[in-house]
């Protein structure tokens, strides 16, 4: 999947590909301010929390570096029946921001479609699961004291601007489940100064950091911090740990008193470590991974015209002299060997008009579209999510 945000951001951070990802600290700028406004904008932002019932900790509120009870923010939309929802009070929200606070949305990729397949191009491209949190302060609003995150950020700045100030690590590969607090910052300062529109940094997993527009005067800042979660080696061992109840050895009570059950489970421990490689796991987690959400196809609405692939990694496409065997989402799916040409365009994270992909894949493509849409690998292409596609990713239909 070709996307142009993800293209952005190695350029700007002189990066070929994610190897790079969790390296150390990046700067660099996006120097493209309509791909920033195809992203996201306040306005869109806020009208994201109007029209959604969201809950903390989806959406959040700071002022003075506290957070405000949503009870400032938060009322009960009450239908003519009595059934009560709560929405998000805009007036309050408003007065609020014109005072100046911090709004957070978290998730925002569940709730608007360009962020939506900003995060599933950003998944294809790291082969990691990723998520956007919006964050928009106003006036001179504080930020979050110095903290560290569990997972590596890529962070967008869209409009305004926000000091920030990056440290190094005070312990190497920190994880949210740890033997080890970490809560003495480092002293290490990495940088330190205002970011503006355009403006992006990677910070990796546990360097010290925070932003604030404190004394920045009347503006505003609204910036996207992806987070990209990556595979441990305790994720591997957690891993191993499902792997082992296939064998009757370790669903056996343990021993006190017999070191030779003791010392027959370590060599089995042993065997399974060898048997099932980091490789292996990180393979599987890309494979395994449950369907991604999705509008369902209905024939009743209509016929399948326009599809997308939707899974949140690339699909493997195996080929051998009689058949193609897709294997994503915890399925593999067999194909004659005639439907590769539909599946390499089907699954290539574009979306696809079928009456024009005649032409590219053959008469089959709508046949092999219908079966990865009744499979949940591909979705049908709604309007709502063309709209996260449209402009960002190249041979999109309007």
């Amino acid at each position: 999947m070709e996307h142009q945000l993800v293209r952005a951001l190695e350029k700007a951070l002189g990066w070929s590909g994610a190897t790079d990802l969790g390296t150390s600290f990046a700067r660099g700028n996006v120097n493209d301010p309509a791909l920033l406004s195809r992203v996201l904008t306040p306005n869109r932002l806020l009208d994201i929390a109007m029209r959604r019932s969201l809950h903390r900790p989806q959406i959040r509120c700071f002022r003075e570096g506290e957070e405000i009870h949503p009870a400032v923010y938060f009322t009960d939309s009450v239908s003519p029946r009595g059934q009560s929802i709560s929405m998000v009070n805009m007036r309050n929200l408003g007065s609020l921001l014109e005072q100046g606070a911090t709004l957070i949305l978290d998730q925002a990729n569940v709730f608007d479609p360009t962020m939506e397949v900003a995060c599933r191009a950003l998944q294809w491209w790291s082969r990691e699961r990723v998520q956007v949190n919006a964050y928009l302060t106003t006036k001179d609003a504080a930020g979050f004291p110095l903290h560290w995150d569990d997972h590596d950020v890529l962070i967008v700045q869209l409009a305004g601007e926000k000091t920030w100030e990056v440290r190094g690590t005070s312990r190497p590969a920190p994880m949210y489940r740890d033997t080890d607090p970490n809560t003495t910052p480092s002293e290490e300062l990495l940088w330190a100064g205002t970011v503006r529109p355009g403006d992006v940094m990677h910070i990796p997993r546990g360097h010290w950091h925070r932003a604030t527009r404190t004394d920045s005067g009347s503006g505003m800042s609204l910036h996207v911090t992806f987070g990209i979660t990556r595979r441990t080696g305790a994720s591997w061992l957690a891993w191993l740990a499902d792997w082992s109840r296939e064998r009757e050895i370790f669903r056996r009570d343990l021993d006190r008193s017999s070191t030779v059950d003791h010392s027959a489970i370590a060599a089995s421990a042993t065997r399974l470590v060898i048997e099932r490689p980091p490789g292996d796991f990180l393979a599987a987690y890309e494979q395994e991974t449950a369907p991604a959400r999705h509008v369902p196809f209905l024939e009743i609405f209509g016929p399948l015209d326009s599809v997308v692939c939707t899974t949140h990694f690339p699909p493997r496409i195996e080929e051998s002299e009689a058949a193609v065997d897709v294997l994503t989402s915890g399925k593999k799916l067999t194909f004659s060997a005639e439907a590769l040409p539909s599946l390499h365009l089907l699954l290539s994270g574009r979306p696809v008009r079928l009456s024009e992909a005649v032409s590219q894949a053959g008469a089959e493509v709508a046949e092999v579209a219908a079966i990865l849409v009744k499979e949940e690998v591909c979705a049908p292409l709604t309007p709502e999510l063309s709209s996260g596609y449209t402009g960002l990713v190249t041979n999109v239909p309007s």
